[in-house]
């Protein structure tokens, strides 16, 4: 805590002092947890364990950077402007630098102090819907969000109003993923499983090849028992965690890109159900999405994507005769070239590399092994011994059992 030269009160953030290599060391022993589990189970490969990995380096060391801190804070507190919901304190610019942040002082009320909570009369039913409202706002209407929002970051004005404090990890989506995951969401409310089913094959978060019907009836086997019960009952966390086993058997492949956003909606969650326990998130979330994809898909959504085009498209439109033409006279030439690319074909380009040095290194082992053999062979012409057994013998042959266990995969590919 401090205070300005005018009296303000502030909070400073600053960075301990050598954390980075501390965080680079730890993340260093997570990537060769990640890679042994890529290499040696097919399991652990669909769920990308490197990629969270590499994905969970940048977002701790961006985190390190409090100016960026600081421009989350500043764009979220924009988004949120006269908002009732949310409170983002302010940033004092001048005072802040890469390893120190300079931000207004708040008052509230920890969100997990309940007692208290009811003791200052605030509507906890009205604020864990807030808190859901909060969240789907950020995800769907400002593709911004918030993504460590735990109990020791949100606190509570005496008026019922979120503040948030901690931007260092921010989220955002693309607007494929927005639209999937408001479709599969709406989906689910709806138990339109085929849907779902269509959704996770059109995104290719499942395998081209998975049959719609059969992973249609997986998921209705995991959701049916679920929604039979009543909605305030039905846990979000465990309704995800049930899917992803089901989808284990159609090779579902987990989305880094949508981890954190799956972190910060059971948290959220969970923070709702602290606040009320008979919570409906589905029924809080429900009118939202409905809305969002109206928005999205309906005549304001054509109209607003005409006007955001028309200028490009005026500038482009004078070129295109000249387009047409260049087009149509290298087919006529046969200059036109077709250009096929295909994530099946980089697979499979990818597969033939891996077998091609899989066989150079097979070969060279094997080569080593013969050596070894032979200088075993030329007994009492070794210079060193070790064991009764040449020095040069151990050596090629250890580097030989080396190469075989780095470069020889354990486990089926997928």
């Amino acid at each position: 805590m401090a205070r300005l030269l005018d009296g303000t009160d502030v909070v400073v953030k600053v960075v301990r002092p050598g954390i980075k290599k501390v965080i680079q060391r730890d993340v260093s022993l997570l990537r060769i947890v990640a890679q042994l589990a890529e290499r040696y189970s097919a399991d652990a490969r669909r769920l990308h364990p490197c990629e969270i990995v590499d994905d969970y380096e940048k977002t701790i060391l961006d985190e390190l950077d409090l100016m960026r801190e600081a421009a989350n804070a500043s764009q979220l507190r924009r988004n949120f402007a006269d908002s009732p919901l949310l409170y983002i304190p302010e940033v004092y610019w001048p005072h802040c630098r890469r390893d120190v942040m300079v931000m207004e002082r708040i008052y509230g009320t920890p969100v997990g102090n309940v007692p208290e909570l009811r003791r200052q009369n605030v509507d906890l039913k009205r604020l864990s819907e807030q808190g859901v409202e909060i969240f789907f706002t950020q995800v769907f209407s400002h593709n911004f969000f918030h993504a460590d929002m735990h109990p020791g970051n949100i606190f509570v004005s005496p008026e019922g109003q979120y503040l948030a404090v901690d931007f260092g990890i921010m989220g955002t989506l693309s607007i494929e993923d927005q639209r999937y995951l408001a479709e599969n969401f709406l989906a689910f409310f709806n138990r339109d499983y085929r849907r779902v089913a269509q959704l996770h094959v059109e995104s290719e978060w499942v395998p081209a090849s998975t049959r719609v019907d059969e992973f249609e009836s997986a998921i209705r086997t995991v959701c049916e028992p679920i929604f039979e019960r009543p909605l305030k009952d039905i846990s979000f966390g465990n309704l995800l965690l049930r899917l992803f086993q089901t989808a284990r058997r159609f090779n579902m492949e987990v989305q880094p890109q949508l981890v954190l956003l799956q972190k910060t909606l059971l948290n959220i969650e969970g923070l709702g159900r602290q606040l009320y326990p008979e919570l409906d998130l589905w029924q809080t979330a429900k009118p939202f999405l409905e809305r969002w994809m109206s928005e999205q898909i309906g005549p304001r959504a054509v109209l607003r994507n005409l006007k955001s085009n028309l200028p490009l498209w005026a500038e482009q439109l004078p070129q295109l005769p000249g387009m047409i033409h260049d087009i149509a006279r290298r087919t006529q030439e046969g200059q036109l070239e077709l250009q096929w690319n295909s994530k099946e074909l980089v697979k499979l380009r990818r597969e033939l590399k891996q077998a091609n040095r899989r066989s150079v290194v097979a070969m060279v082992a094997a080569a080593m092994l013969v050596g070894a053999a032979v200088v075993l062979g030329l007994d009492g012409y070794a210079p060193t011994m070790v064991g009764d057994v040449p020095l040069a013998s151990w050596i090629l042959g250890g580097l030989a059992v080396l190469l075989l266990v780095n470069y020889w995969p354990s486990g089926r590919r997928d």
